[in-house]
């Protein structure tokens, strides 16, 4: 008689294809849902996967108002629950998710999850444990000047999730230690950084979107940008695109590419052609790219969107 796990073993199906997978961590209120529906709708809902790490929490909204900690903190989170729903993603195996709403600060009834050809996965602590983070081709992390996340975290939650706006700062202070605790640290194990922030260097009108910068850090492969985007320094003339070496929080050189909020349209098609031919893709890249919540469209939001795109596309290759 074969033993039981051989049996197991050859009733199991054939092993499904590996997805690509890419995580997007960031502290509430970063922009990861913008980020990753922006993609999901340039690759095509009918290939790829988003789940949000988010709903392993432990605790409904009630529960937690006793907790001495908030949902910044693992032991508020099943993490070896996510641990293992990552790894059999990546494997290309489905799982079968609990599901928390945000609106009502309740669970719901849990949903299948089946991996398609890319899994974007985005969270407060999907890079927290190293176990996590080897389910990753590549990793995101998002990091706002804090009064700008502080700021769409106040306007998301008054208008969505039912809180007033000292509700928001109150919460936002007593997550403050936990933050930094819990969740800056996976900067550090991020491939790309990126930072959406108000160009400082020249005076723009109030209304210019927010500029980008984009660390690439050399644990990828990123595209070839020699002799697309200039070298410069921000602020001066014609660098409203522009790469230029620079130092890491740990002091190692990193390339980091800046888009000013005020690029004008024909220069991100220039980049954004120049990223899309390097996939050596017949068809022009994706027009849905850079719409904000208000569906509007801003160039910095569009090629960081495009990078990542890249990215995924460039891992299934």
């Amino acid at each position: 008689m074969p033993h039981k796990l051989v049996r197991i073993q050859r009733a199991h199906p054939r092993p499904a294809a590996r997805p690509v997978m890419l995580a997007i961590a960031g502290d509430s209120a970063a922009g990861k849902t913008t980020i990753t529906r922006g993609l999901v709708e340039a690759l095509g809902a009918d290939r790829c996967t988003a789940v949000c790490v988010d709903d392993y929490h432990r605790y409904d909204r009630a529960e937690r108002r006793d907790l001495p900690f908030t949902v910044l903190h693992p032991d508020c989170n099943y993490v070896q629950i996510m641990e293992q729903h990552l790894q059999l993603l990546a494997m290309g195996q489905p799982v079968l998710k609990p599901v928390y709403d945000h609106h009502t600060g309740q669970f719901t009834r849990p949903v299948l999850v089946e991996p398609r050809q890319f899994v974007i996965v985005e969270g407060l602590l999907p890079l927290h444990t190293k176990l996590a983070r080897a389910c990753f081709d590549a990793t995101v992390y998002l990091d706002p000047p804090e009064e700008i996340r502080r700021a769409w975290k106040v306007r998301r939650d008054t208008a969505e999730r039912g809180y007033t706006a000292d509700q928001v700062l109150a919460e936002l202070e007593r997550r403050e230690p936990e933050s930094a605790a819990f969740i800056r640290p996976q900067r550090a194990f991020a491939d790309i950084v990126i930072r959406f922030a108000p160009l400082t260097r020249r005076a723009v009108p109030a209304d210019t979107p927010l500029s980008a910068e984009l660390l690439l850090r050399p644990t990828i492969r990123h595209p070839d940008l020699d002799g697309v985007v200039p070298e410069g320094t921000a602020g001066g003339p014609g660098t409203a695109i522009h790469l230029r070496l620079a130092r890491d929080a740990d002091s190692r050189p990193v390339d980091a590419l800046h888009v000013h909020g005020d690029a004008a349209r024909e220069d991100s098609e220039v980049v954004e052609k120049a990223i899309w031919s390097r996939l050596g893709a017949d068809s022009g890249p994706p027009a849905c790219l850079g719409r904000t919540r208000e569906g509007q469209r801003t160039e910095p939001l569009a090629i960081t969107q495009l990078l990542l795109v890249y990215h995924l596309l460039d891992a299934a290759r």
